[in-house]
């Protein structure tokens, strides 16, 4: 026994134009929305020992989990297409997140507090989407994650990818309501001392506080790129930044 209860969940994603899944965890709580690591199932954070990690905090009622497919072997990592298309791609995904995802979870559980986590590529996924709709997302928890994503595109940009690129859209965001939103979030970037990807993570972190946007930067002893230091980074800054 577990002590919280697992769903499986499916539906036909008319943006998407195919079928996509999810495992939901846990009956209450803040809502939790999890991106999967590079071209990751939706069962990966299970089968890899987070959710047993996290299982405390379901069973008590603190958070409800909401796994998620990725798209990402038809957008950022299909090489055979332009970067443009592999844009276009992934902003379908974007809006099916935004548009399917976050109305289904609300239709299950009427918190209002939205979190997106994510580890390694999936945190860039958490992160640019929480930093994109701020009025959506409560808080953002990328571990171990790398936000310019003109490292999927051999340094090609366009509008649309300039508007998936942490690096590049917050490094010109002015808009007062928008930044009145992201001030208002809790964002955690956790990541190793000697990740490749800390130089990242710092960068964005300044961007961020240069824009008088608060956020956790926390540094881990050694590379922490891997499972059992994202179970514990999850555990740690679920609740937000220690």
């Amino acid at each position: 026994m577990t002590g919280w209860h697992r769903n499986y969940a499916a539906w036909y994603s008319p943006v998407l134009g195919r079928t996509m899944e999810m495992l939901v965890f846990g009956h209450a709580g803040a809502r939790m929305v999890v991106f999967p690591t590079s071209m990751g199932k939706f069962y990966e954070w299970e089968d890899y020992g987070m959710m047993a990690a996290l299982g405390e905090h379901l069973a008590n009622g603190w958070l409800q989990v909401f796994c998620l497919d990725s798209v990402d072997a038809e957008s950022w990592y299909n090489r055979s297409i332009h970067p443009a298309d592999r844009a276009r791609r992934h902003d379908c995904y974007d809006r099916y997140v935004k548009d399917e995802v976050l109305p289904f979870t609300a239709s299950l559980n009427p918190n209002p507090f939205v979190i997106t986590a994510g580890a390694s590529f999936g945190a860039y996924h958490a992160v640019s989407f929480g930093l994109r709709h701020p009025d959506r997302v409560g808080r953002v928890l990328g571990l171990s994650g790398l936000y310019d994503i003109k490292y999927m595109t051999g340094g090609y940009s366009d509008d649309l990818v300039y508007f998936h690129n942490p690096c590049d859209f917050m490094l010109h965001e002015h808009d007062p309501a928008r930044l009145g939103a992201l001030r208002h979030q809790d964002i955690v970037l956790a990541v190793g001392r000697e990740d490749s990807v800390r130089p990242n993570n710092e960068y964005l972190s300044g961007l961020l506080w240069s824009k008088q946007v608060g956020n956790a930067l926390r540094l881990w002893d050694g590379w922490a790129h891997d499972w059992p230091w994202w179970q514990d980074m999850v555990v740690k800054y679920a609740g937000g930044h220690d």
